[in-house]
Formats: structure tokens, C-alpha cells, sequence
């Protein structure tokens, strides 16, 4: 006979296992601190980025969306918009990953994303490594449609449309009258930009790992865009080896990004970011290149 303690203890253990039950959603969040640095939740459906990537360490409970943390196709962002669908390539090895972006991290504001660990080891990363991050923006919207969350769209009113008549005039004196045209047959106009929508791709993505070719780049820290060359300048006073440089064709809306490197290693590029952060800006990121 098994004593009622026992009993009670087992269940304990199977609700601990369990944990909460999930309930996804749609998570964009406000602006909040993490690492030192600021992050700005925003929803972007264009992402195209090269940086450094982390591997998460293995936490149970649930993503910032509400879903059931797993080791398995899944990732970490700052800002994107939750849940995301993104290809992650390892710049090192040349395999790529469709993951889910369901969570919030990295917790180090120099690395780009966080990846599982099962992410990791299909993409044959140990450590920290270079990674490009896009995002595929028809998956990541259909991945949020209907999701509980998101604000209610605004009702949208056409204005009235009446029934346009036509009616036949007798030509002028001395003119002649045209022979009556046909009717053209009427079609149905398609909304515009109307395109058939994306199927919703599923929580759990399979491991389906693509390999390219190695193409690792040269690590710089970037710390901020300007509308202003002086101001960009004044910035990059602020970092040792820093510069400012001209970003896109000339114009009156050329920027100006501070950039410093290349670094021979990450640690280098480690310290880098660590003084930037120590000399208070607040704009500051490791890019590839």
C-alpha cells in the first residue's frame, strides 16, 4: 500500500516536471535593460544581419511568448517581434538552420542572437560564432496571424459608392455619330498588394540543416548612425582606434556610422565592446563583415 505522502510527493514531482501549461502568443513588449544596454522591441519583417551569436543555456518554463521552452529549432532575440521565423548560417562551418524566435536574449548586448543547443550543435558551433540572421518575412507573418496579443485592426469605413449612368447625346449639327462600342465585361479588381497568404509554420520546426560554404568575415564594432559627420566624429573620439565613416551614396540624407577594427580575434573584440559600454554608448553592436 502506498502511503498518502508518497503519493502527494509524486505528484509534486510531475507538476515540477510538467511546469506551467503554454500558451502562445503574440510578444512584442516595451523597451527594457539587459546586459547594459537598451534594447527596443520593434516588429520588422526585412531582417538581414551579420554578427555574433550565442548559445543559450538550457532553462525550463516558459519563452517571453508564452511557449514551452525546448531544446530544439529554436532562438533568442532582442527585438524581433515573438514568434519570428528566421536562417541562421554559421559563417565558420556554412550551415544554415530555420529556427523559431520565441524567446527574449541574448543577455550579452554583443552578441546578435541565441541559439539552442541542439541549434548549436547541428550548426557545428561550440562556442560563440559568427552568424548571418534573416529573416523571412512571409513565414514570420503568418506565424503571428491570430495569435492572441496582437492590438485589434481599426474598422475602416469605404465612402459610399453610387452607380455611375451614362447617357447618349445627339451629336452636333453637321457632325456625324459614332457607332455604339460594346460594353466591356467587368472583372473583379484584386486588392492591391493582395498575395495569397502563407501557410503557418509549425512550433517545431524540423532539423533540416543546409550546408554552404565557410565564409567567415572580419569582427567591428559599430556604435551608431548619424545624419551629421561632426557628430558621428565626436562619437568616435570616444573609442580608441574609431572613425567615422560615409554610409551609402552622397546626399542630403547620407549617414555617417562610427565603426572600430577589424580584430584579429572575439576576445579583442570583447574588450572593445566592454570600454565602449564603460565610456557610456548607448548605440553599440559587433558586426562581420
Amino acid at each position: 500500500m502506498r502511503r498518502p505522502w508518497l503519493l502527494a510527493l509524486a505528484a509534486l514531482a510531475a507538476a515540477c516536471e510538467s511546469g506551467p501549461a503554454p500558451s502562445p502568443r503574440y510578444h512584442l513588449g516595451e523597451p527594457y535593460r539587459a546586459g547594459g544596454l537598451w534594447a527596443y522591441p520593434r516588429e520588422e519583417f526585412a531582417l538581414d544581419e551579420r554578427g555574433i551569436a550565442a548559445i543559450q543555456p538550457p532553462r525550463r518554463g516558459l519563452t517571453a511568448n508564452g511557449e514551452r521552452r525546448e531544446d530544439g529549432m529554436f532562438a533568442a532575440h532582442r527585438t524581433l517581434q515573438l514568434p519570428a521565423i528566421v536562417t541562421v548560417t554559421n559563417l565558420e562551418t556554412g550551415r544554415s538552420l530555420r529556427l523559431r524566435v520565441n524567446d527574449r536574449g541574448p543577455e550579452n548586448p554583443a552578441r546578435l542572437i541565441a541559439v539552442s543547443p541542439r541549434a548549436a550543435l547541428l550548426l557545428g558551433a561550440t562556442g560563440p560564432f559568427q552568424a548571418r540572421v534573416v529573416l523571412d518575412g512571409p513565414a514570420s507573418r503568418a506565424a503571428i496571424e491570430g495569435l492572441p496579443g496582437q492590438a485589434a485592426a481599426l474598422p475602416i469605413a469605404a465612402a459610399p459608392v453610387e452607380a455611375v449612368t451614362r447617357e447618349s447625346l445627339a451629336p452636333p449639327e453637321g457632325g456625324r455619330a459614332a457607332a455604339p462600342r460594346a460594353e466591356p465585361a467587368r472583372r473583379e479588381a484584386a486588392p492591391a498588394g493582395a498575395a495569397a497568404p502563407s501557410p503557418r509554420p509549425p512550433e517545431r520546426l524540423p532539423e533540416a540543416v543546409t550546408q554552404g560554404a565557410p565564409a567567415p568575415g572580419r569582427i567591428r564594432l559599430e556604435a551608431g548612425r548619424y545624419f551629421r559627420r561632426d557628430l558621428a566624429e565626436r562619437e568616435a573620439a570616444r573609442i580608441p582606434g574609431a572613425r567615422a565613416e560615409p554610409l551609402g551614396p552622397r546626399g542630403r540624407q547620407q549617414q555617417f556610422v562610427v565603426r572600430a577594427g577589424p580584430y584579429a580575434t572575439l576576445a579583442e573584440a570583447d574588450a572593445a565592446f566592454a570600454r565602449a559600454m564603460a565610456a557610456g554608448l548607448p548605440e553599440l553592436r559587433l558586426v562581420v563583415e
